[in-house]
């Protein structure tokens, strides 16, 4: 029989300080997709002007994505096959890029099913309106979560999203 060997808890592994700085800046990329909920006539940057400094940080990533053709689904065929494929990189940049992506993958989604379902029947209401508002607050808020625990050295916990993460890296 083996002796068991002690593990050590994640919560007393330090994380270098080029990773807690790296790792929040694929957040920019849900960041930059979630951008266009709020740019509409109502749009919450229209009615907070000042919300608009916060846009700065994706620039580079939306004149990607409206530069190269495609350029949005190449970042994240990049990002999916050298950071998180790779078993080179560090799991926390591998569990915050996958992360990451998996929250763009949810943007995009529902960026289609705002175009497809419910811009022709509430197109311009105030429903419609509420709706990217939330979305953007949302992506807004799990920005600044993931950008605060990054930091820390901590694993952002988002529920749903985070056991799917670890999933896919165990």
């Amino acid at each position: 029989m083996r002796p068991k060997v002690p593990t050590i808890p994640s919560s007393t592994v330090q994380i270098p300080l080029w990773q807690r700085l790296l790792a929040p800046l694929v957040y920019l990329l849900p960041w930059s997709d979630a951008i266009p909920f709020g740019l509409g006539a109502d749009g919450v940057f229209n009615q907070i002007p000042l919300l608009r400094l916060l846009t700065i940080p994706a620039v580079p990533l939306i004149q990607l994505d409206r530069g190269v053709p495609f350029g949005g689904l190449l970042l994240f065929f990049v990002l999916f096959l050298a950071v998180v494929r790779n078993p080179a990189v560090p799991y926390f940049l591998r569990f915050n890029t996958l992360q990451a992506l998996l929250t763009d993958i949810v943007i995009v989604v529902l960026s289609f099913a705002f175009g497809i379902l419910l811009q022709p029947i509430a197109g311009g209401s105030l429903l419609l309106s509420t709706l990217s508002s939330t979305v953007v607050v949302a992506v807004l808020a799990i920005l600044l979560f993931a950008l605060v625990e990054c930091w820390r050295g901590r694993e952002p916990d988002l529920p749903g999203i985070s056991q799917a993460v670890r999933m896919q890296l165990y």
